[in-house]
């Protein structure tokens, strides 16, 4: 099977089953983000082996991070996730590792707050009172949509490189293409209810921060990948990679989202 069929038919067999589990949100959708943030940090702490990241002390602070945003909201999350560093301490002054405590230290909170937390934001978003599912279904096809469209624009039209030293595939006609679906996405996806929750130019305005912070978080993990000098994170989703090829861009837009969400008095 081609990347390209591949791509189509895990595609075409994954969203609709996120899509579900974020429709039923609470426990359903919970238990997705555990999952995947347990998997997705698997791969990280494989993409940085040779920082000695500390993987107890990183699963841990994700996982806490999420129960913190399930049961408690943002500042239970945070508290959750800052378990990681005091858990990490400890474990590599008992450990045996010969990596230096700034190093693995510091690559373990990287792990926990990029995958915890990004997706801790995204329950949170959920979890907003009357349109939480309405904000994570637009969010989350925003950022499908981007992508998918960047992918096409690139392959078909690219010519100029987006950023050569971090991810030479990525151009300037794909990032035009995917931000603008990325707009047009949200805009139709908010649309009906632009009188009790975002207005037309509040949507707008999500969509282009979402249009931003997608690709920045896909050149995030590229770049992570160019300076560990691996090429993908895994093959678990066949032409997609592993997890965090396919979490890199939903968790820097669900963060940026939620924020901006909250200076709209939405959040």
């Amino acid at each position: 099977m081609s990347p390209l069929v591949s791509r189509v038919v895990v595609g075409a067999i994954g969203l609709p089953a996120v899509l579900g589990l974020l429709y039923l949100g609470g426990w359903w959708l919970f238990t997705l983000a555990v999952v995947a943030a347990v998997i997705a940090l698997h791969e990280y702490r494989l993409l940085t082996r040779s920082l000695r990241p500390i993987a107890l002390a990183g699963y841990a602070g994700a996982v806490l991070a999420l129960v913190g945003a399930q049961v408690g909201g943002v500042d239970w999350a945070v508290g959750g996730f800052l378990v990681t560093l005091p858990l990490a301490f400890v474990l590599h002054w008992v450990g045996t590792t010969r990596q230096s405590a700034t190093v693995a230290i510091a690559s373990t909170l990287l792990g926990a707050a990029w995958i915890g937390l990004g997706l801790a934001f995204l329950l949170l978003i959920r979890a907003l009172p009357d349109h939480g599912r309405l904000a994570a279904f637009a969010i989350l096809l925003a950022v499908f949509a981007g992508d998918t469209a960047a992918f096409f624009a690139g392959r078909l039209l690219g010519r100029h490189r987006l950023a050569p030293t971090i991810s030479p595939g990525k151009t300037w006609e794909g990032f035009f293409a995917g931000a603008v679906a990325t707009v047009f996405v949200t805009f139709v996806a908010l649309y009906q209810d632009r009188d009790d929750f975002l207005s037309i130019g509040r949507s707008i305005v999500l969509g282009v921060v979402i249009a931003v912070a997608a690709p920045l978080g896909d050149l995030f993990e590229s770049a992570l990948k160019r300076d560990m000098q691996v090429k993908d994170t895994g093959r678990l989703l066949g032409g997609h990679g592993g997890m965090l090829d396919r979490l890199d861009a939903p968790l820097f837009a669900a963060v940026a989202s939620y924020f901006l969400l909250r200076a709209f008095g939405a959040a």
